[in-house]
Formats: structure tokens, sequence, C-alpha cells
């Protein structure tokens, strides 16, 4: 018997770079000669209810960039963000993909992202060709490590935490996921995962 129902994937740090971290706001604020301590000042007020899916990315670039004017645009700064995404050196991608090939349980991801960063991804890369399940908390309205997304997500799927397994690179998230009765794995790069997976008889 297959010892999961459900595997659920963060998806920045685990398959792709994350989506808008410091090092990709870094690189974009290099880019548009911003001033980084003011961006990261009126970004800090604004990310979190962006990722919740309470205000839209035109709502958050308000109050993050073009609280004073600009010599470019919104659709600009987003195609300069867009950019940052690539797929994750020493990423779980071959893994995700073997798994998918193997049909042997349900795959999804459990991720915290804005709405218009994630689905941008998703189809970039491909990713809904093997992910079936988008726990984000742009459509949850919660964000890891709060247990309830967690939860909300086994809720919907009718599975239980003890035959779920979670994979995630930040301690706090595999944490919140172990909480509530998953299977957590910290992701640190795919030959450690690969090895995780194999002793749990995953692989």
């Amino acid at each position: 018997m297959f010892p999961f129902d459900v595997i659920l994937f963060d998806v920045g740090g685990v398959l792709l770079t994350n989506g808008w971290d410091h090092r990709e706001r870094a690189a974009v604020v290099e880019q548009f000669h911003l001033d980084a301590a003011a961006l990261e000042e009126h970004h800090a007020k604004a990310f979190e209810p962006w990722e919740r899916g309470e205000i839209t990315l035109d709502e958050y670039l308000d109050a993050a960039v073009f609280y004073e004017p600009r010599s470019f645009s919104h659709e600009e700064f987003f195609n300069g963000m867009c950019e940052q995404s690539k797929m994750l050196a020493d990423g779980a991608t071959c893994i995700l993909k073997e798994l998918a090939a193997s049909d042997r349980c349900m795959l999804g991801a459990l991720n915290n992202e804005a709405r218009e960063t994630h689905e941008f991804r998703m189809e970039k890369f491909g990713l809904r060709n093997y992910l079936k399940f988008t726990f984000t908390s742009c459509y949850m309205g919660l964000r890891k490590p709060d247990p309830q997304i967690y939860r909300r997500a086994l809720g919907i799927l009718g599975k239980a935490a003890e035959r779920s397994l979670f994979v995630d690179d930040r301690l706090e998230n595999v944490a919140g996921g172990a909480a509530v009765g998953m299977k957590a794995i910290r992701f640190t790069g795919a030959d450690a995962l690969r090895r995780d997976l194999q002793a749990l008889k995953v692989l």
C-alpha cells in the first residue's frame, strides 16, 4: 500500500525560485533604480494582504512602488518581477514529474503567493501538468504557517493528515504541517529529498 494519499509541495524554494522574496526585490530595485529601503518599508505594509488575496496587484504596486510618480508603468514593473522567476537549481521538479508519472497519489501545491505571480509561474513553468491542486494563500485567505491553511487544504481533499506528506524549504512551515499531524519534510535539495522519499517508500 502506498504510504500517502496526497503529497503537497511548496513552490518557491522547492520547485522554483521564490516569486517575490528579498533577492528578487533587490534585483528589480537595481533594474528600476529605486530606493531599496523605501521599497522595503512600503512593501512590508502591503505584501501580506496581497498574498492573502485581500488586495490586487495594482493595489499592491500602488502601495509599494507607485506611491510617487515613476518613469515606468505597472506592467513594466510586474514584467521585471516575473523575470526573476526561474527553475530552482537542485529543485524538486524532476521528483515531482516522477511522482506524477507513477500516478499513485494526489499531488498538489500548498504555498504562500499572490495570485498574479502564482498564476504566471504555474503557466510559465507548466506546473499544472503535475500539480492537480493549488492551495495557495491568495485563494485560501490564509498563509503558512497558520495551522488553518493545512487543515483547510486537507478538508477540501477529504484526506487524513496522517496519510498526507508536505514538503517545504522553510522550517516554520514544515513545523506547521507537522503540528496538524502531517508527515512534513524540510527540503534542502533534490538528492536529500529523494533519500527521504525512498526511506518512506514513496520512491
